[in-house]
């Protein structure tokens, strides 16, 4: 038991009830974290990374055209390195390529990224896609 300095404030012996709620609800938390990162640990697998990529939007710059896009990772291990290449095409012949590398994209996450070309991808075949990773 502990008592200030001034004599005012005194504890009990005797928890209040409601610290016993809130010690109760916080150990079946803990509890319950504990229990679902051990599930996690225990039955999840590794997957290699499976990148998907979406372009969302192209936009004029002062240099050039910007292609702005998402890069998905859906499998359960992390890719590092990852190199992105844009390349626009007309027919058979290549008029641009460029790439953009992301230091990584987590596990079941996404990233957004943007390729800049100084040619107009309009009229153009647009081909964005993951080209290569590293293992964290």
């Amino acid at each position: 038991m502990t008592r200030s300095g001034t004599g005012r404030h005194r504890e009990r012996h005797d928890p209040h009830w409601i610290e016993w709620l809130t010690g109760l609800v916080s150990a079946v938390l803990i509890a319950g974290m504990l229990s679902w990162i051990g599930w996690e640990a225990v039955t999840r697998k590794a997957t290699p990374p499976d990148l998907s990529i979406t372009v969302l939007a192209t936009e004029a710059t002062s240099a050039g055209h910007r292609v702005a896009f998402d890069i998905y990772n859906s499998a359960t291990t992390t890719a590092a390195s990852v190199t992105v290449i844009g390349r626009l095409t007309e027919g058979d012949r290549i008029v641009e390529e460029n790439q953009v590398t992301f230091d990584y994209v987590a596990a079941e996450s996404k990233s957004t990224g943007a390729i800049l070309f100084r040619n107009d991808p309009a009229g153009r075949d647009l081909d964005i896609r993951a080209a290569g990773y590293t293992d964290p």
